[in-house]
């Protein structure tokens, strides 16, 4: 499978781009919102991908962080959930709103994305809601790819989440995610712990690992 592409952006659709790799010409499909961060025609660019392949059709998805790529693919797990519709609510979100809809359990918030009904999107934030954490814990910003990497289609690894190595997270998203491990060490199931976090870091967007925590404890200690 192709999991990376690098060149120079030849041309811009409505919903994908054209990728120049040395003479080799990539259609890329993306969400709304990526397609308004990359650069300008004739600049490099480099996603990550995800290949969806079809009994009469392959098409490439781009994404500039792997966050972004791991929740394309946790989404399509859902059923009712195609790549469109991953697209469209990365899209209206981000990742980081992904995350804290799912979290929170906040189905209107999903539902906000174009083509997604209210019944998909309850049926998204209750399928993944105890395997979001693991994506989570990259952080709001994993793995960003700088354009001015070599030009290259890479291969992807069995075992992409893992064998790729994600850059440095910014000082909240590592809180989050530290803290998240954190609650998890203390035998708080992943679902909760992730709620708990997304809520206090709502309540709290600059505290550190140490005030989610103590705010995210609050908020799981029993009631009455």
């Amino acid at each position: 499978m192709i999991g990376k592409i690098s060149g120079r952006l030849e041309w811009r659709g409505a919903d994908h781009v054209l990728i120049d790799v040395r003479g080799v010409g990539y259609i890329v499909y993306c969400s709304d919102r990526v397609l308004a961060g990359l650069p300008g025609v004739g600049e490099a660019v480099a996603l990550y991908t995800d290949l969806l392949v079809r009994e009469d059709n392959l098409q490439l998805f781009g994404f500039p962080t792997l966050v972004e790529k791991e929740w394309h693919r946790l989404l399509m797990s859902v059923q009712g959930i195609g790549a469109k519709a991953s697209l469209a609510i990365q899209g209206a979100l981000g990742p980081e709103g992904v995350s804290r809809a799912i979290a929170l359990g906040d189905w209107n918030a999903v539902a906000k994305a174009k083509g997604v009904g209210p019944k998909t999107a309850q049926r998204v934030v209750l399928e993944l809601k105890d395997k979001a954490p693991t994506v989570m814990a990259m952080g709001g910003s994993g793995a960003e790819i700088a354009t001015g990497d070599p030009i290259v289609v890479e291969a992807e690894a069995a075992a992409a989440p893992v064998a790729q190595k994600p850059a440095a997270k910014s000082g909240t998203a590592q809180a989050q995610a530290d803290a998240l491990s954190a609650l998890g060490n203390l035998g708080y199931g992943p679902g909760d712990a992730a709620g708990a976090i997304a809520e206090a870091a709502g309540a709290h967007p600059d505290a550190g690992m140490e005030e989610l925590i103590r705010a995210a404890l609050k908020l799981l200690a029993p009631k009455g």
